[in-house]
C-alpha cells in the first residue's frame, strides 16, 4: 500500500516516515485543508485547532482521508466534525504512567507537607505530626487508562480506592471498589482524582452540588480537563471550608485570566498542564504511531479508536 501522510508532527519524526510513505506538509493556519490530498492525517492540538471549535465543517472534510490520528488523549480540543472522518484514533494511555506519578506526588505533597516542617535554623527545630497516606481513600472519577494507572499505584500504597464508571463494565484493577454513582465516590474520598474525558456530558459534572458531598478536608486533583470542574463552585467550596485543597493541572480557559482567584488561592496548587511530562513521553508516542501505521497497512484497525458517539 502506497500511503500519503499529512503530518503535524516534528520534523525528526516526519523524516522517519519518509521511507514508508509520501509525506505532505500541513498548513498551520488550516490543517484540515489537506483532507483531499492524503490518506492519513497526523495531528496535534495546535492553537489553530483549539481556536476552530465553532468552525463549520469544511466542504472538503473528510475528503479522501481514511484515518486521523491525534497525538493528544482527548479530542475535545478539535471541532466536532473531526469525528466525521472514517477512523479517528488518539494517544490514549501513552502518558498515563506519567500523569499517575503526578497524582501520587500531589497526594504526598499535600499529605506530608514537608515544607511546613523544614528546619532552616536551630529555632525551627521542632517536631510536628505528618499526614498519612496508607489507610486513606482515593476516589477516582473516570477509570480509563489514567484512572487505572492511578488506582494501581494507590492500592500498592495501602489506600482504599473507589471509582465510578459511566459504562457498565467491571473494574480493570482488582481491589478497586466500584460505587453506584459519582456522588458516592466524591463522598468517600480523602483524595478525589478527576480523570474524566472532556465531553458535553462531563461539562461541569463536578459542580456545587457534587462538591457539597465532599469531605471538608478532601483534596481534589484535576488531571482531566478544566471543563469537567465548575471553577466558581470550587472557589466557593474552598472559601467556605467545604473542601480542603485542590491541585489543578488543567483549567478552563487555559491559562486562566490574569486576575482569576485560583492563581493565588492559598488552598490551591496550580500547575501549567505538565502532568503528562510531554517531552519524556515523545518516544512512546512515536512508537505508538509507528505500530498503528503497521496495523493500518496490514488492513487491521489501529489501537485506541475514538468512539464518535461518546467523544473519547
Amino acid at each position: 500500500m502506497s500511503l500519503v501522510i499529512a503530518s503535524q508532527m516534528e520534523a525528526g519524526f516526519n523524516d522517519a516516515l519518509r521511507d514508508r510513505a509520501t509525506l505532505l506538509a500541513v498548513p498551520e493556519d488550516a490543517p484540515w485543508s489537506v483532507a483531499n490530498d492524503a490518506d492519513v492525517l497526523l495531528i496535534r492540538p495546535t492553537p489553530t485547532w483549539r481556536g476552530s471549535h465553532a468552525l463549520p465543517r469544511p466542504a472538503s472534510w473528510p475528503g479522501r482521508l481514511r484515518w486521523v490520528f491525534s497525538a493528544s488523549v482527548g479530542v475535545d480540543f478539535y471541532p466536532p466534525w473531526l469525528l466525521d472522518a472514517p477512523l479517528v484514533t488518539c494517544g490514549r494511555g501513552i502518558a498515563s504512567d506519567e500523569i499517575a506519578d503526578y497524582v501520587i506526588a500531589a497526594i504526598y505533597t499535600r499529605t506530608k507537607n514537608l515544607d511546613s516542617v523544614r528546619a532552616r535554623s536551630l529555632g525551627e527545630w521542632r517536631q510536628a505530626p505528618l499526614g498519612r497516606v496508607a489507610g486513606t481513600t482515593l476516589g477516582i472519577a473516570g477509570l480509563g487508562a489514567i484512572g487505572t494507572a492511578v488506582a494501581r499505584r494507590a492500592l500498592a500504597l495501602g489506600m482504599r480506592v473507589t471509582a465510578a464508571r459511566r459504562r457498565d463494565l467491571p473494574s480493570p484493577v482488582p481491589g478497586v471498589e466500584l460505587l453506584a454513582d459519582l456522588g458516592a465516590v466524591v463522598a468517600s474520598a480523602d483524595h478525589l482524582v478527576l480523570a474524566l474525558p472532556g465531553t458535553a456530558a462531563t461539562r461541569n459534572v463536578i459542580d456545587a452540588a457534587m462538591l457539597g458531598r465532599a469531605r471538608p478536608n478532601a483534596h481534589l486533583i484535576n488531571v482531566a480537563r478544566g471543563s469537567v470542574l465548575d471553577h466558581d463552585a470550587l472557589v466557593a467550596a474552598l472559601d467556605a471550608g467545604r473542601l480542603g485543597f485542590a491541585t489543578l493541572d488543567v483549567t478552563e480557559p487555559e491559562p486562566l485570566p490574569a486576575d482569576h482567584r485560583l492563581w493565588t488561592h492559598d488552598r490551591v496548587r496550580l500547575t501549567p498542564h505538565v502532568a503528562s511530562n510531554y517531552t519524556e513521553v515523545r518516544p512512546a508516542l512515536y512508537a505508538a504511531i509507528q505500530s498503528n501505521l503497521d496495523r493500518f497497512v496490514r488492513g487491521e484497525t489501529p489501537d485506541d479508536v475514538v468512539d464518535p458517539v461518546f467523544g473519547y
